[in-house]
């Protein structure tokens, strides 16, 4: 049938197993719901054809099917499944841990940051208020009290003030945005520093724990706890696989194990030591972190002592950067008390998916069942084929790796179990790679034998069908073997999955928003610019005939006075010259009068001129 309408076909019978198991008092996730819905069409005795379409008949005996199996609380195959979802769910990588809980962080402190970086204080009450915010940040960000503790409050607002007085607060506001938060930030790490400095010197730091005692006495006890559930669930398995052994060399002899389900108990054991062994490496690795922060904590906290010691002033570029340190450091621990606290809690939860162990196979059945049987531990079966190995040379087309030759590490299938063993006799024994590797199609295999290597290298992919068809029967196997990617076909949500991962949870959604602030970097805009390569034509034609134009100017009586003028000149000299005498002269004025020029009554015209200058003598 259409994949659009197989997804409608499982959702309806996923939705329907639900109610019916809630109608029982049995309330189980969607997902443990929808993986017991997939085994179930998978497990080839059961006859579900998923290449024709289910009928209504078929319909409602999958999903009584799914319901039986899912109310089943006696049978360990139920147990292991949702011992598997529960961590598939729960558990995260450090690395993801600690990026969630920065966001978790992150989330509670953007209304301060929020409220502390928008405002713009005016008045010194608007200021005085927007600094006691800053000390509520500084405590949120450093976790070394509660802004409701009186004592934290006043230690933290005396550090800040020795590094940040109010007097700044003008200053900073008129910081951006943006550097409002990364100051804000600094100042965090900076007290935080002088803080624990001040605790350190006892001078305070009354309400902050003494994280590195905490650690170093809650991850041994945390580490033993996890280590012991680990060898109790290994003597287990050892004990099942035992007694299967057994069952399969004298079936009469033990017939009676055949009510039992042990092999779906060796499951859960298999499955819960799986689990254990991660969290036991977690533990391990954090106790790592935790004394390798320790050592440079307490070399920190030395230098500075030795840099303060006996000063009462010193500069800030010699001390803010080891206060700096000292915050980060005590990050450090802060995130590895999380990372034990996460741990704690996942130990404690898988504990009660094996608790059916115990009801299954109390102590006294479980010791009766196993008189006159060899019980050997992983080590032990490894020690046994230590001296054997299979013979290069016996074969011509297959490729053989070991140990000792091989530089890379070999990633072995089936999460390092006998390839042989688990689809022809149902068990889980642990391989032994000293006998040989096979590597076959880029995959490797290992063997809890020499003979069952010889056995598998003749039909590899026999065996791996075998396999695949053991974990159809046994749907927990999919997980502890590792084989996801032999099932991916054959899961209707394949498409929406990637073939790498093997987490069965669904993808994670959550509401978001984002906020953008306006025009955070100066305008950048080209007024020049010009995409019409025309106008750009007509522009340089423009610039072209400028180069032959002459600039002229002229100024005129009613232009002169729009701009200033200067010029320099020589002032004139006073110039002086001396004679030997004064002497003077003086002559008469010379006076000539013409007589008769107006003519008169005769024809003619008679002039006469008289002349009335004085002579120089009367002058």
């Amino acid at each position: 049938m259409s994949g659009e309408l197989t997804q409608s076909v499982i959702r309806r019978i996923i939705r329907q197993v639900g109610l019916e198991c809630a109608a029982q008092g049995q309330t189980l996730s969607e997902t443990l719901v929808a993986f017991t819905v997939k085994a179930v069409v998978l497990d080839p005795r059961n006859d579900f054809n998923m290449d024709r379409i289910l009928t209504e008949n078929d319909m409602q005996d999958l999903i009584q099917l799914c319901v039986t199996r899912l109310l089943d609380t006696t049978n360990p195959s139920l147990s292991t499944i949702k011992m598997q979802v529960y961590f598939d769910m729960n558990y995260a990588h450090r690395d993801d841990l600690l990026s969630e809980q920065e966001r978790v962080l992150e989330g509670k402190l953007a209304p301060v940051v929020r409220a502390i970086t928008e405002a713009g204080p005016h008045t010194q009450q608007e200021r005085e208020n927007m600094y006691q915010k800053i000390v509520t940040y500084v405590l949120l960000r450093s976790g070394l009290g509660s802004p409701t503790d009186i004592e934290a409050v006043r230690e933290v607002t005396a550090a800040l003030q020795s590094v940040f007085p109010q007097t700044e607060m003008i200053t900073f506001i008129s910081l951006s945005k943006k550097d409002k938060e990364q100051q804000l930030k600094d100042l965090a790490m900076v007290v935080t520093g002088i803080c624990l400095y001040n605790k350190q010197c006892q001078k305070g730091g009354s309400s902050i724990d003494d994280l590195p005692a905490i650690l170093n006495e809650a991850i041994p006890s945390a580490t033993q706890t996890v280590d012991e559930r680990l060898n109790s669930c290994r003597l287990l398995a050892h004990r099942y696989t035992a007694l299967l052994e057994a069952m399969q060399e004298d079936p009469r002899r033990y017939s009676q194990l055949s009510t039992f389900k042990l092999k779906e108990a060796l499951f859960n054991v298999r499955q819960y030591e799986g689990f254990l062994c991660i969290l036991l490496s977690d533990a391990i690795t954090n106790a790592q972190e935790v004394e390798s922060l320790g050592v440079q904590f307490e070399a920190t906290m030395r230098v500075l002592k030795n840099t303060m010691q006996d000063k009462t002033s010193i500069e800030s570029k010699d001390v803010f950067p080891l206060f700096t340190e000292l915050s980060k450091l005590w990050t450090g621990f802060q995130e590895a008390k999380l990372l034990l606290s996460f741990l704690t809690n996942m130990t404690d939860n898988l504990q009660q998916f094996s608790e059916i162990q115990s009801q299954l196979f109390p102590e006294e059945t479980l010791t009766s069942l196993l008189e006159g049987v060899t019980v050997k531990s992983d080590e032990e079966r490894k020690k046994e084929t230590m001296g054997t190995r299979v013979n290069v040379s016996d074969f011509k087309n297959q490729e053989w790796l070991f140990p000792e030759t091989t530089d890379d590490e070999l990633l072995i299938q089936y999460h390092g179990f006998c390839a042989h063993s688990i689809g022809v006799k149902g068990l889980t024994l642990i391989g032994n790679p000293a006998i040989g590797v096979l590597k076959h199609k880029e995959k490797c295999y290992v063997f809890s034998s020499k003979e069952a290597a010889y056995i598998f290298a003749q039909d590899p992919d026999k065996f791996i069908q075998l396999n695949v068809e053991k974990a159809k029967e046994y749907p927990e196997l999919i997980q502890l073997l590792e084989l996801h990617h032999q099932f991916e076909y054959l899961v209707p949500h394949a498409q929406a999955r990637n073939a790498n991962k093997c987490s069965m949870k669904p993808p994670a959604k959550h509401d978001s928003s984002t906020q953008t602030d306006t025009h955070i970097l100066p305008p950048t805009i080209v007024r020049s610019y010009e995409w019409n390569e025309w106008e750009l034509r007509r522009k340089a034609i423009k610039l072209a005939n400028l180069r032959r134009k002459l600039t002229h100017a002229m100024q005129t009586d009613l232009s002169h006075m729009r701009r200033e003028n200067f010029s320099q000149v020589y002032l004139p000299k006073d110039v002086g010259t001396q004679t030997k005498r004064d002497n003077s002269s003086n002559v008469p004025k010379p006076q000539i009068f013409l007589k008769g020029l107006r003519g008169g009554s005769s024809p003619t015209t008679h002039m006469v001129a008289v002349d009335l200058t004085r002579p120089l003598d009367e002058t």
